[in-house]
């Protein structure tokens, strides 16, 4: 969960919260749901979508720029592209950058509703003639099989994987077959929540965990923070519509207000307040929700 991620460290230290960690299983198989509810709300309330935005278009053009090594084709791949939003615009800063190259872009979502989502908008965004869309709807796991079967020697110059390792089994191993994809100048972008989880209560994995493995495996990185933020004010107003969506959104379960017992909502709400999580701001609840990017070598 999206709110065990920024768990203080003495978290676990008081029974009280080790319930609260039992109960928050409980509701761990709405995920997915939630996930797909959430994305147009959470880029309204978060800061992460510009900060995102900003990386895309002032960093990550000249590491683009380091890829390819003047090939008229560049093979571009998308872990779990969502509606297809900021592959576009990374596409538009690779086409800046290498403005007669022709761009292969496979996209990999499980999804339908997201693939058609970002059908639609490829079919209504003008100028995208130097792209070839190859849709593919699979997992990242799926994906893997059906590489390892059909494509063993192809390889990528670009792959990009932007907040989806939470949803694989063992992200050292998705990060390790996908590497293994690229050209020998290619490059892997990771976009993930950058502070550790609590390994007490927390399965989500975050930026300093996959920096832990590239550094024992030795594998080069470059290391970036995004900062970012969530105004959770009316989280903490009974009853507040805007609030009920952000605790959706926070812990990843449909109706939290209206199905979690009142041990689980109390426990929620004073962890969002916890210093170590929020500050206060002119009288608002601000939520810290820093990211990490790692771009990955060969």
């Amino acid at each position: 969960l999206l709110l065990e991620s920024y768990c203080p460290e003495d978290f676990s230290s008081n029974p009280n919260q080790t319930h609260l960690k039992q109960l928050i299983k409980v509701f761990r198989h709405q995920f997915q749901q939630v996930k797909t509810m959430a994305a147009p709300f959470r880029s309204l309330r978060s800061s992460e979508h510009q900060c995102m935005q900003d990386f895309i278009h002032n960093t990550l053009p000249d590491i683009l720029a380091s890829i390819g090594g003047g090939r008229s084709v560049f093979n571009v791949m998308g872990i779990g592209s969502g509606a297809g939003e900021i592959d576009l615009e990374m596409l538009a800063q690779l086409h800046l950058k290498l403005p007669h190259a022709k761009v292969i872009n496979k996209v990999v979502e499980p999804s339908n509703d997201m693939l058609h989502k970002y059908k639609v908008r490829v079919s209504t965004t003008p100028d995208l003639d130097y792209i070839n869309f190859t849709w593919n709807k699979m997992t990242a796991s799926e994906l893997e099989k059906h590489w390892q079967e059909k494509n063993p020697g192809e390889k990528m110059d670009f792959i990009h994987m932007i907040q989806m390792l939470y949803y694989v089994k063992d992200p050292e191993a998705t990060v390790s077959f996908f590497r293994s994809l690229l050209n020998k100048d290619g490059k892997l972008l990771i976009i993930l929540v950058k502070q550790l989880c609590n390994t007490e209560i927390s399965q989500c994995v975050t930026t300093g965990d996959l920096k832990t493995f590239l550094d024992t495996e030795s594998i080069p990185y470059q290391n970036y923070e995004l900062l970012s933020q969530v105004d959770i004010t009316e989280c903490f107003t009974e009853g507040d519509q805007v609030g009920e969506l952000l605790l959706d959104f926070l812990t990843e379960v449909i109706e939290f207000s209206k199905n979690a017992p009142e041990d689980l909502k109390k426990g929620v709400l004073d962890l969002l307040r916890h210093p170590d999580c929020s500050r206060e701001v002119d009288g608002r609840i601000i939520f810290n929700n820093n990211l990490g990017v790692l771009v990955v070598e060969p």
